[in-house]
């Protein structure tokens, strides 16, 4: 495997995910899945695979890991979205995002790695921050003011 180093770092970058998606706790399996990230994303770096490692780095913003060799102010940051008159956070604003194309609370739990009550939460907290009622109402102001592309 040693002879074929993209084909391993786009295996940890799969493990990893999959490690993830099994939602554990702060330790075990998401300290696994940041090694294997760590290790995927130093490949990529290595090999100028930027399609690669912008797939890791997108992993790592949405699961909220850090990895192994990277010190805590250097996180890749979930780019802030000014959705001022709202004061949404940015997770709300990922959480609009998805609620905007239809998911349900399980599908946007398992896309950013949260379980789905704290999806719920999230989604309940929105609600009140637009002043709606349902996600069709939310799904439609977030379109009409562009709070989602």
């Amino acid at each position: 495997v040693s002879d074929r180093p993209y084909e391993l770092a786009h295996a940890r970058h799969r493990w990893a995910e999959a490690l993830l998606a099994c939602g554990a706790g702060p330790g075990g399996t998401r300290g696994e899945a940041a090694g294997l990230l760590a290790q995927a994303c130093a490949t990529a770096d290595r090999l100028g695979a930027g399609p690669l490692r912008a797939a890791v780095v997108q992993l790592v913003q949405r699961a909220r890991v850090r990895l192994a060799h990277q010190p805590a102010d250097d996180i890749p940051a979930v780019p802030a979205v000014p959705a001022e008159p709202f004061a949404l956070t940015a997770r709300e604003h990922e959480v609009l995002g998805r609620v905007a194309v239809g998911y349900t609370n399980r599908r946007i739990a398992e896309e950013l790695f949260i379980s789905p009550k704290t999806a719920s939460v999230h989604v309940s907290d929105i609600f009140a921050k637009l002043g709606v009622a349902s996600r069709g109402e939310a799904a439609a102001l977030a379109h009409r003011l562009r709070l989602v592309s």
